[in-house]
Parts: structure tokens; sequence; C-alpha cells
């Protein structure tokens, strides 16, 4: 006998409580492979596929494409197939063995949907006819999933029945289901244009009755009889456009109210003379033979002047920890950089920058990079960052005073290089100049830390030949 299993919204990792239903890639009465993707939904990390741990056949779905889900919501029902008895298991549907094969769920380990532990016991659903008076789900989820599998038992003991019988409407609940059984009752609360969640069900444990929807159709005919309108949410101004803060920009936007209610940041900027070292990446690019390589770009310059600067003022490649009152210096530089998406901003993170050389570093930058623009940025690539380097000068603008990456202690922002007239060696000169600014958290240092690092920053830039040292 088929059954229908009810697929949640599993957890994605690193800390994530919710997601957004970006699109749908199956519809109901789609037939299902194990771990087939079912849906896109966007993260406040990232844009992740989530693939169904169930082979069967769709027979609901909850949440429309822009609805926004917490962790261990209902997403989709699935029709499966018979599950014939194996060996190793007895009569009480107890399982002694087994895996994926055998219980003909997923191979891969969604969190909340593991394949290390035993098949759980389910109840068996009997096709017997339900009475939305005198029969009532312990909880809403449950009793919904029972009320579903027994309307398509109903129609037949194979999958196929169960196809036969899904509902063909295109109407999808937002938000997960309610306190309904019957079919009958959604069907009257749909041609009348009423929400079944502004019903207060009389049944036991809240649950909706007919008599329930028809006393809120009379209500909102004899308010009309009377002049009056039903109750509805105030409607914004025409002028007015609101846009809800989630997904990506309301993760930007927590974050960084969140950086500037907790850390005291105190900014300083100095003007430096990149000329030779935009000479000096000029000669990388241009070199042939065995010194040959991959482009060095402006970047991956100014990252390992970053690492470099770390290794001389760590104060800087640390972080607060507010409840122990206590200062966490870190002892490997991950160094975020600032990229700017369709999406929105995003800050993907180099590992072990303080290992990397110049080439190596902007390997992966342009690599993650790709992945930013493409959508496919992983939440660990995303996460972990112990200081962040933003080059807002590819927008045109020469300074700006950054909000520091919430928690990290520090970040360095790089303006525009352009030609500026400069004094170089006692004349008046065209140089190419950049604007240096480095916002930093006054808790981990005084001023003069600050100074010093954004100096030696400032004359690497200057001076290329000053990173010899610690080559």
């Amino acid at each position: 006998m088929a059954q229908v299993l009810e697929f949640k919204l599993p957890d994605l990792g690193e800390g994530l409580t919710e997601a957004e239903i970006v699109r749908w890639l199956v519809e109901v009465g789609d037939v299902v492979a194990v771990d087939q993707p079912v849906v896109e939904v966007e993260t406040a990390k990232a844009m992740v596929e989530v693939p169904c741990p169930y082979g069967g056949v769709v027979t609901a779905r909850y949440g429309e494409e822009g609805t926004e889900l917490p962790v261990g919501a209902p997403l989709l029902t699935v029709a499966v197939g018979s599950v014939e008895p194996v060996a190793g298991r007895d009569d009480s549907g107890g399982s002694t063995g087994g895996g994926a094969a055998e219980s003909g769920t997923s191979g891969n380990v969604l969190v909340g949907y593991g394949t290390g532990a035993p098949v759980a016991r389910r109840r068996r659903v009997r096709p017997t006819p339900v009475s939305a008076e005198s029969s009532v789900p312990a909880t809403g989820i449950e009793a919904s999933a029972r009320a579903d599998a027994e309307t398509y038992m109903a129609a037949g003991p194979t999958v196929a029945a169960v196809v036969a019988s899904a509902p063909k409407s295109g109407v999808v609940e937002p938000q997960g289901p309610v306190a309904v059984i019957s079919p009958l009752v959604r069907k009257l609360a749909r041609q009348h244009g009423l929400d079944l969640r502004q019903i207060v069900g009389t049944g036991r444990d809240g649950l909706i009755l007919r008599t329930d929807v028809e006393s809120a159709v009379r209500a909102a005919d004899e308010g009309a009889a009377a002049g009056t309108e039903p109750v509805t949410q105030p409607k914004a101004e025409p002028s007015v456009e609101r846009i809800p803060l989630r997904g990506v920009r309301g993760a930007i936007a927590d974050k960084l109210s969140r950086s500037r209610r907790e850390i005291p940041d105190a900014t300083c900027w100095v003007d430096a003379d990149a000329t030779e070292l935009m000479a000096a990446r000029a000669a990388m690019n241009a070199a042939g033979g065995t010194a040959a390589g991959p482009k060095v770009s402006v970047l991956a310059l100014l990252a390992r002047i970053c690492t470099a600067a770390l290794a001389r003022f760590p104060e800087l490649n640390s972080t607060v920890d507010a409840d122990a009152r206590e200062i966490v210096r870190l002892a490997g530089v991950h160094l975020g950089f600032a990229a700017q998406t369709e999406r929105g901003l995003v800050v993907p993170v180099v590992r072990d920058a303080h290992t990397r050389n110049a080439e190596s570093i902007g390997e992966e930058i342009a690599r993650l990079t790709g992945a930013a623009r493409d959508g496919k940025l992983t939440p660990a690539q995303l996460t972990g960052g112990t200081f962040t380097l933003n080059n807002y000068g590819v927008f045109g603008v020469d300074g700006s005073t950054p909000i520091i990456n919430h928690p990290e202690a520090a970040m360095l922002g790089v303006g525009r290089i352009m030609p500026k007239p400069w004094v170089y060696e006692g004349e008046l000169a065209v140089r190419q100049v950049v604007q240096l600014s480095l916002t930093f958290d006054h808790r981990v240092c005084d001023g003069g830390t600050a100074g010093g690092f954004l100096r030696y920053v400032a004359d690497c830039v200057e001076q290329p030949a000053v990173l010899l040292r610690t080559l």
C-alpha cells in the first residue's frame, strides 16, 4: 500500500533558521526520484537546490515562490510505493538493518534526514472514510498529512491511483497546512474568497468545520449588506513601494546593524602613490619563459600586502568575545573580500591567505568571484573571515568609511587609482594615486596600532620592494 510522506525544510547548516522559496522544480503530480532536487531556496548565505530524500509522486506543495519558510516547516508531500517486508524487519515494522536501498529513501545525509540510524516506524494509513466532525488530528501538521494520505488512499492502493486523485488546483497554501481535513471545506472557502487562517475552528483542537466557513460567509454577506466591508489589511499608498528585508538583503541589514550596535569603530585614511605598484604588476604580467604565470590583479597584490601587514600587527586579526570580556587573537588569516553581485553584496573568504603568495591569492579570488556571480557560493565560502578587503574603487569613488564585517576587528578600504598631481622627488609630477582607509574596532587596539598598520600598507603600495623582506 502506498503512503504519503512529508518532507520538511532541512537544516541547511551554518546556523541558518529560514529560507525563501525561489523556484519550484516540480509540480503536483510529478514523479520524483530519490535525491532529485525539488526546490531552489535562497538563504541568508547562498542559493541552494534542496533534494528530496523520498522517491514517489508529489501530492502537495507548501509555499509559493517568494514565501519564506522556517527550518522544519513542510515543503511537500510525496506518495511512495508500497514497501514489502525485507529480511531483518520484524512484524512490528522495526528494522534490524538495511539502508537507503531497503527503505526507498535518500542515500545522502540531509540534516534531519540522516541514513545512519534505523528506519523509523511509521503508522500505515488505512483506506477508511474520514469524518470531519468525529476524526480530529493530534497536531496540525501530522493531521493534515494523515488526512491527505487517507484522501489519496481512498482512490486505490497504487501510486497511479494516488496521482489520479491528486488535487489539480494550482492553489498553494503559503505557510503549510491549516487545521482542515475535508477538501469540501477548502473548496467552499476558495469559492467565497476566504482565508482559512482567518477562521477560528470550533472542532476539537481548533479543527475548521464546514459550519465555521458558512458562518464566515454569512458574516461577510451581512457586513456587505450593512455597507461595511470585512476587515482587511491596510493598503499602502500607491506611491510607496515596500520591499521585504529578507534573503541576502535581510542578512546584510542584520549584520551591518549588529556591527554598528556592538563595535565602537574608528576610521583613518591616507593617500598613497601607487605608481610603482602598478609598474610592478605590469612587469609580473609581462614576464615570459619560466617566470610566466597567471595574470596578477591589483586586488591580489593588495591582499598579499594585507597579510604581510597583519603579520606585523596581529591585533587587527582578532575578534572580541564580549561575554567573556576577552580579545581573541586568531592564528590564521582568512581574508574576505567584498564582491557586488546581482543578489547583493557578498564577502567570499580566501582560506589561509597568510600561507599564499599573490598568484595563489589571485587565482582563489577569481574562482570565488565567478561562483559569486553565478550564485553558487556555499555558506562555508561566505563565513569564517578574520579580516576584510573592500575595493570600492571599482565603483569610481575615491574614499569611504566602511562598516566592519562583524565579528571581525578591521576592514581595509581601497579607492580608485587615478592620475593626480603629486610631489615626487621634490618635483610636481602626475602619479597614480589611491586613497586607503582603515576602519577598526577601537576595543582591540588604539590609534597607534591602526595608524602603523595603514602606514605599512601605504609603504608597500608606494615601494613594493618592501614586501621582499617577508617573502
